[in-house]
């Protein structure tokens, strides 16, 4: 009788011990990928590649996920490394995107209208051709923050794995075509010679940390799309114009916010995705392939109708995440405002044109297709 009770106290002790946070092999695989990240952020970064902290931490993460590594980003920390990089460009662009909207407005506006032009007639082409579900190529293909096209393609009844997986596979693609555009046509001798930033006091670097947190928390309340990227960003931007507080990053800060983003969207790539899609892969990839090379012949012409340079005009319309694209704008030599006026009109269209466009997409799936 005495035997019982001591067994059943024993019990949940022997058989459910205590288990950490983090277990042997998320640290062993975390080590192993700040590790990898650092030493080829390093390399691209000497190689004189912008935005090296966020290709290749992405690049390693990929590979990482696809062997199946046990580790992912958390979302926390993946809204965090967006707001630090929202106070970024809130620190470089400042209220120029105001007077960049008002006085090219309408060249601006055509460029945002012939890219999410462009993503639909993919999406019809993907659809014609039974490669994914109608709604499925409407979300995957528009040219908007991928983790609110996922999010709007699972309130809708699309399948949210296809559409983050088609998303994430463009966005890759772009930091890496734009990263190799910015290494190829910046003036690498002119970006190796600039002088050292010095160490930013810890009252600006408090004061940005504030900034974050409240245009996040306020963005998020108000239900803006990607609340945690333009919170701080038009908040951040508000004040420094205005004088009532000096951003400041240090470069630890910036490389780790980097890092997180191309963590978040590399690890996304994972062998059970592969998996689920790889029918599709090709098509997938052709798709995105052919967005990114139309709006480069875009960026072309648009530089005949304004007096900006190829590389403003390649990641103005470049088809890709702005949070990533910001990043790879700030570190290179172009109009940063004009860029981010760009992308971030383009990301209210398509959030605004969003269900009308799966609609309509998903008219032109053959019999029995529209509804999947």
């Amino acid at each position: 009788m005495t035997g019982g009770p001591n067994r059943c106290s024993a019990g949940p002790t022997a058989t459910h011990p205590a288990s950490p946070l983090i277990d042997r092999p998320q640290l062993l695989g975390w080590a192993a990928l700040v590790a990898a990240s650092g030493l080829l952020g390093w390399a691209l970064s000497h190689a004189g590649f912008p935005a090296a902290f966020l290709l290749g931490p992405m690049l390693v993460a990929i590979l990482f996920g696809v062997r199946g590594a046990p580790i992912r980003v958390p979302r926390l920390g993946f809204l965090a490394a967006q707001a630090i990089v929202g106070c970024l460009v809130a620190h470089s662009a400042t209220g120029e995107i105001a007077a960049t909207l008002h006085d090219d407005g309408l060249v601006i506006l055509a460029v945002v209208l012939v890219t999410v032009a462009v993503s639909g007639v993919v999406g019809v082409v993907l659809t014609r051709l039974q490669i994914l579900p109608g709604t499925t190529a409407a979300w995957g293909s528009s040219p908007g923050g991928a983790a609110a096209m996922v999010a709007m393609a699972e309130e809708y009844g699309s399948d949210a794995r296809l559409v983050a997986f088609m998303q994430y596979v463009r966005v890759a693609v772009v930091v890496i075509s734009a990263s190799l555009a910015a290494r190829l046509l910046a003036d690498v001798g002119a970006l190796a010679a600039a002088p050292a930033a010095p160490t930013p006091a810890l009252t600006s670097v408090a004061a940005t940390l504030a900034v974050a947190l409240v245009g996040a928390g306020v963005a998020t309340l108000l239900r803006l799309p990607s609340a945690a990227l333009i919170g701080p960003m038009l908040l951040g931007a508000g004040l420094h114009a205005a004088g009532l507080a000096d951003l400041a990053l240090p470069e630890p800060l910036l490389a780790a916010a980097y890092a997180g983003i191309g963590w978040y969207v590399g690890l996304r790539f994972t062998r059970q995705t592969l998996r689920t899609v790889i029918h599709a892969l090709p098509g997938i990839l052709a798709a995105t392939v052919a967005i990114v090379l139309i709006c480069a012949a875009w960026a072309w012409g648009l530089t005949g109708l304004l007096s900006i340079d190829y590389l403003t005009a390649f990641l103005a319309t470049s088809p890709g995440g702005l949070d990533s694209v910001a990043i790879i704008a700030v570190g290179s030599k172009v109009d940063v405002p004009f860029v981010l006026a760009v992308q971030t009109l383009r990301l209210f269209v398509v959030l605004l044109t969003g269900p009308i466009l799966a609609r309509w997409i998903a008219r032109a799936a053959p019999a029995g297709e529209g509804a999947r």
